[in-house]
């Protein structure tokens, strides 16, 4: 297998003839899926995602693809492809957008409806282009099929992108479920057909590359939640994803079953299910569901709340009402169901907010006590199905951390893929697919781009490890006035201390410090306040380091007087 390393150069011109593959996020992490296809000089968008940040990521609200790539290239760009309305899938597309506002968005009837609905919020009119599976549609020199797919959000496509260089099959995510809430099912004949005619490049989603055999149905979570909502005593509040157009049909179908009413919670979740329920993707009983204004009215035994915050994310419905921060509140008698599965890196805050609820009296249910949540992925069984019956001349697994690209990239093989045809690229690793044999051919700057209130791209590593010292650290100010003649300390120091245990009081014990080596400086000739600073920050830096066993952040202020 081909691995990327990290001396790798910028990719050289493409030859003439060839596709040029460039992934800018979604490889090597879950989320911020996005993909970028070159041929003849034209480039097409295959997703346009976010990724959510983690603990150690204080302050950001989303992580970005780095368009750096294509900035400059904004009008080669025929279209933006969304295989699905996930917010790892099209959350980025309102600030790519903002580089170029008439790019055509192509995608199903749901996609394209949920991706308008955020770009109104960001008073962005866009450029809509409907498909359907089945449909083939030309855009610039790209040839684009689309092919049903089963996943957890209605109507996602699968997209076979035909080029003079070859063809290449990109899954998006998938899994194969065969008794689908829709009865939509994962179009394995088109993937056989596709096969037939030649795949040159397959584009694989990876996610459960590492769970063996086949991913479970949605319909075996309906006796579950209706087994859950038959015990429940009390209120019963489900959390999910807002977009999981599925799971909230079966929370309104059992709701419906036991006499209860049902209230959606949270701004994202109202908005998608309105929609949702507009076009038909959700079939909501009469009379089931109500505003969350009138909870208040009805009996707690026949009340049920639907809400997002499965992941733990600090500012979402389920966290406030764990932190009794929200109008809704649970107790003894209760029941939560958190009806997702875990994205990496959330398991801390999403624990931490099963264990508020516990404290609270409340009856947790969630993925490790009760199926009340299949994964929208496909396991290592379907996977096998799928090369079997694509026999593709080339793989490049996507979507997933590298342990599930590289698992992925296993199953492959055993399929009969020849080892050297499986290429394990990374985002920013370029792969270009010349003469039917897809290799690296470089890299190109990758990183994250991280969006924190209003600002985007405005906050660096340089400025999240700022905050991270100042949040376990803590914060040291010293204040001096030197004598701009002589370099001579004529008030202070003063020391300011912030989130240091030991305080002032204990620190004022290096002033004697700090003076003499002040007055060191000054008699070596070192007068410059900057280098008196520098000094400074020294002196407290060796004190903190070796005293207090802390590395906080040090601001030195000398001034001359």
């Amino acid at each position: 297998m081909s691995h990327p390393h990290p001396d790798l150069k910028p990719p050289g011109p493409l030859a003439q003839g060839a596709l040029r593959i460039v992934p800018l996020g979604g490889l090597g992490e879950v989320g911020r899926n996005m993909a970028v296809l070159e041929f003849a000089g034209r480039l097409l968008v295959i997703d346009c995602g976010v990724l959510f940040p983690e603990d150690h990521q204080p302050g950001v609200d989303l992580i970005l693809p780095d368009f750096s790539y294509i900035e400059d290239r904004m009008d080669q760009v025929e279209a933006i492809v969304l295989t699905h309305g996930h917010e790892d899938h099209i959350g980025a597309v309102p600030y790519l957008l903002r580089l170029r506002k008439d790019i055509p968005i192509v995608g199903s009837k749901l996609s394209l409806a949920f991706i308008a609905a955020k770009l109104k919020e960001h008073r962005i009119k866009p450029v809509l282009r409907e498909v359907a599976e089945g449909q083939r549609q030309k855009v610039g020199p790209f040839d684009l099929e689309f092919v049903a797919v089963n996943h957890s959000i209605p109507d996602a496509l699968a997209v076979a992108v035909r080029t003079p260089a070859g063809m290449v099959l990109h899954t998006g995510d998938f899994k194969m479920d065969q008794l689908p809430l829709d009865s939509r099912i994962t179009d394995l004949r088109a993937f056989a057909r596709l096969g037939e005619e030649g795949v040159d490049l397959f584009m694989t989603d990876s996610t459960n590359a590492e769970v063996p055999g086949f991913t479970t149905s949605e319909r075996d979570i309906g006796p579950v939640l209706d087994g859950v909502f038959a015990q429940a005593e009390g209120r019963i509040v489900v959390a999910s994803f807002s977009s999981h157009v599925h799971r909230v049909q079966q929370v309104l179908d059992a709701a419906h079953a036991h006499g209860r009413r049902v209230a959606l919670v949270g701004r994202s979740m109202v908005r998608n299910m309105t929609i949702a329920s507009e076009l038909g993707y959700l079939k909501v009983p009469d009379g089931v569901l109500i505003d969350v204004k009138k909870i208040d009215d009805l009996p707690e035994d026949r009340m049920v709340l639907m809400c997002t915050g499965s992941q733990g994310e600090p500012m979402a419905a389920l966290s406030r009402i764990a932190n009794r921060d929200h109008r809704v509140s649970v107790g003894p008698g209760d029941t939560v169901i958190l009806a997702s599965s875990l994205i990496p890196g959330n398991e801390n805050a999403v624990f931490r907010i099963i264990n508020g609820l516990i404290r609270l009296g409340a009856k947790v249910v969630h993925q490790a006590n009760a199926r009340v949540h299949v994964s929208g992925h496909a396991s290592a069984g379907e996977l096998l199905y799928c090369y079997n019956i694509v026999r593709p001349k080339n793989v490049m697994p996507v979507h997933g951390e590298v342990r599930h690209l590289v698992a992925n990239g296993a199953l492959a093989v055993k399929t009969g893929v020849p080892p050297e045809r499986v290429v394990l690229a990374e985002d920013g690793v370029v792969v270009d697919l010349v003469d039917g044999k897809a290799r690296i051919a470089g890299a190109v700057p990758c990183g994250y781009v991280y969006v924190d209130g209003s600002s985007v791209g405005g906050v660096t590593e340089a400025e999240l490890k700022d905050r991270r010292i100042l949040g376990e650290e803590g914060f040291i100010s010293i204040f001096a006035v030197v004598d701009s003649s002589t370099g001579a300390v004529v008030a202070g120091p003063e020391l300011h201390v912030r989130g240091v245990a030991e305080g002032e009081d204990k620190l004022a014990e290096i002033v004697p410090e700090i003076t003499k080596a002040l007055k060191e400086a000054a008699e070596g000739g070192n007068a410059d306040t900057h280098q008196m600073q520098q000094v400074v920050r020294r002196v407290v830096g060796r004190y903190a380091s070796s005293r207090l066993r802390r590395r906080p952040m040090i601001i030195p202020v000398v001034v001359e007087s």
